[in-house]
Order: C-alpha cells, then sequence, then structure tokens
C-alpha cells in the first residue's frame, strides 16, 4: 500500500503526505538508520519520543545476519524489532560498492565473501526482492550497482545501464504488491542520469531515489545532479535523495523538490562527540565544555537537554562511557526531526528562503 499527496509547493520544493501500510509520513521526511532492525543504542521509545515517523534497514545485513527467513518466521521486521511504524529497506547496492575490491559482478548479480565468516555468497536483484518481501518493507528499494567517484564516462555508462537491467530484474521479481522504489544512477553526468530516469519511468515505480551521491564526490558537483534532477522526477511520486544528510544539503535538496533523506550523519556523528544545534555544530569534546551546566541546546525539548548538561556529557563521553552515545544520539536524532518539522512548516507558510539562510549562518558561516 502506498499513497502519496501533495500538501503545498514553493518554487520546487513541496510538502506531502506518504501513507503507508504501517502508517503515515510527512514529507520532507528525514529517516533514521537502523541498519541491522536497530537504531544504535536507542530504544523504540526512545524514537517514538524523538517522533521519527519511519526508518531504515538493510536487506544486505539483515540477510547475512540473522538471514531473512528467520525474520519472516517472526512474522516480520516490524514484529522482530517490535517498531509498529513505516520501514524502508535498502536493497544492499551500496554493499556491492563498498565491497567492490572484492566482489564479482555480472549481469545477474554480485558475488562475495561473506565478512562474517568468508562463505562464498551471491546477491541478484531476486535475491534482494525475496529478502525485502520477507522482511516485510513498507518500502523495498531496487538493486542497483552504486557507481564509484571518480570513474570515466564510459565506466559511469556501463554502471548505469546494468542498473537499469538489475531495474527491471527487480520490478519483475516483485510478485508481492509491496511498494518498490526506482533508482537513478548515471553518477556526476547529467545526461545519463536522465537516460537513467527515462528507463526507469517505463515500469511505473511507486517512487524514484537519486543514488550514486555522497559517495566522495565534492559538494557542487553533487549539488549540481540535484538541482538538475530533482524537479525532473516524476512530481506525483515521492522524490528520494539516497545518502544524504548535513542539515544545509538536506534543505537545498528540499529547494531542489525532493521529499526524502536517510543518512547516518546523526548516530554516528554523536557517538563521536559531534551534536547538531540551533546555532550551529557543537564538539562535546572541546574542553571548554568541561564546567558547562548548560543543555547541549537551550532551546531543544529532548530528553537529553532536558536532563543532562554538557559538562555532565563529556565527562560520561571522557570516560567511554556508553551513556554519553545514547545520550547524544537522542538529541541529534531528535534535532532532524525538529529540523524536518520546521522545514514542512516553512513552505507551508512560504518562508522556506528564510530558513535556509539562518541555517547557512548557522552551519557555513562558522
Amino acid at each position: 500500500m502506498i499513497k502519496f499527496t501533495l500538501k503545498n509547493k514553493v518554487g520546487k520544493a513541496r510538502s506531502g503526505i506518504l501513507e503507508l501500510k504501517h502508517g503515515t509520513v510527512e514529507t520532507p521526511a528525514f529517516m533514521t538508520v537502523g541498519t541491522y532492525g536497530s537504531v544504535k543504542s536507542l530504544t523504540n521509545s526512545d524514537l517514538l519520543k524523538c517522533e521519527a515517523q519511519i526508518i531504515l534497514c538493510n536487506a544486505y545485513h539483515l540477510m547475512l545476519r540473522p538471514e531473512h527467513k528467520i525474520i519472516k518466521k517472526a512474522g516480520g521486521l516490524h514484529k522482530f524489532m517490535n517498531w509498529s511504524k513505516p520501514i524502508l529497506t535498502d536493497s544492499g547496492g551500496y554493499q556491492v560498492f563498498s565491497l567492490s575490491d572484492q566482489a564479482k559482478v555480472s549481469r545477474n548479480g554480485v558475488e562475495f565473501k561473506s565478512p562474517l565468516n568468508g562463505d562464498k555468497m551471491f546477491m541478484s536483484p531476486e535475491k534482494s526482492i525475496e529478502t525485502q518481501i520477507n522482511l516485510g518493507s513498507d518500502i523495498m528499494m531496487i538493486f542497483d550497482e552504486c557507481t564509484p567517484y571518480p570513474a570515466s564516462k564510459d565506466e559511469v555508462r556501463k554502471s548505469m545501464e546494468l542498473s537499469l537491467h538489475w531495474a527491471e530484474l527487480s520490478k519483475n521479481a516483485n510478485t508481492s504488491g509491496m511498494p518498490l522504489f526506482g533508482i537513478v544512477q548515471g553518477g556526476m553526468h547529467n545526461d545519463l542520469r536522465e537516460i537513467s530516469l527515462k528507463e526507469l519511468t517505463k515500469h511505473n515505480f511507486d517512487g524514484y531515489a537519486l543514488g550514486g551521491l555522497s559517495v566522495g564526490e565534492p559538494s557542487d558537483m553533487r549539488n549540481n545532479v540535484v538541482e538538475h534532477m530533482g524537479c525532473k522526477l516524476p512530481e506525483d511520486k515521492p522524490r528520494y535523495l539516497m545518502g544524504v544528510g548535513k542539515p544545509i544539503d538536506i534543505i537545498y535538496a528540499v529547494k531542489e523538490g525532493i521529499d526524502m533523506f536517510d543518512c547516518v550523519i546523526p548516530t554516528r556523528n554523536a557517538r563521536n562527540g559531534q551534536l547538531f544545534t540551533n546555532f550551529g555544530n557543537l564538539n562535546i569534546r572541546n574542553k571548554k565544555h568541561e564546567s558547562d551546566f548548560n543543555p547541549i541546546d537551550k532551546d531543544c525539548a529532548c530528553f537529553t537537554c532536558s536532563n543532562y548538561s554538557r559538562a555532565y556529557i563529556r565527562h560520561l563521553d571522557r570516560c567511554n562511557d556508553i551513556l554519553a552515545g545514547r545520550l547524544m544520539s537522542i538529541h541529534n536524532v531528535y534535532f532532524y526531526q525538529e529540523f524536518m518539522k520546521k522545514i514542512r512548516l516553512s513552505i507551508e507558510e512560504n518562508t522556506l528562503d528564510s530558513l535556509i539562510e539562518n541555517i547557512e549562518q548557522n552551519y557555513l558561516c562558522k
């Protein structure tokens, strides 16, 4: 089940409602990443209090451990992890990219060694879709190849054409009727991106993503692709920018018409003492916070800011206490959900440009 309704539009930016089997998602939306079926150190109660609407899990990793058939026996991923809201599952295409030094790629799929025990494994579009069906995802992603950067245009073209072949196989393998998104590839070449999109739309996917970004390219190149392609994605379908997650990059992409985002940045950065606030980045490990008894952000209502000081959190971090990472993760996840709320409100009130200016001052000018 999927239904996407546009509510407001300002220039290219838009807000909407995405209705899925396990609930409703207001867009633009940010998906917190729970790769193995959990957001590291956080309970589902934590996520709900942060008002997370949807999370992302990874089919590749769950196929390896605990195995998707075990999760199917549990009644699906929602029951297995006791999460009642929507889940989007990434197909494993990025893992092909990250394992490229040891993987053998063919038109049928990818052969690789299991990172767990060295066993020979094979991941194909059909296997990826079977896994995601067994997981019971609210949104599945096609199996694609994430083109590395840098690469020659000929290499990018061949990779894009392989992804298109896999997109067709993924579509044909989806006999479940569950929502499936296509992924536009083509590297930094907008003409190849347009070819990819044209071919993908022939399959009438339930949504469309821009993939193959945040793989080491300069930010101006990435922004150029998003600016060129964002509004070209089908107007009546959700538009998803994969793996891009800095606040400034998110709001720039929203301005170009993107609806959905995911990234490990909020939780990964939190575990390394890097915090997002309404006044810019904050590094809790700086000595100046040693005797600072203010919250991380006085304008934040998260559990962490309501109960603990910078000094205490810094103390926990210096002691390598796992509570530090947990408290900072709660803050960052909450910040991102509040940030997306502000974006949605700014679209409704036609104040997006003003919000962009504020974010630029806080995150670019310091």
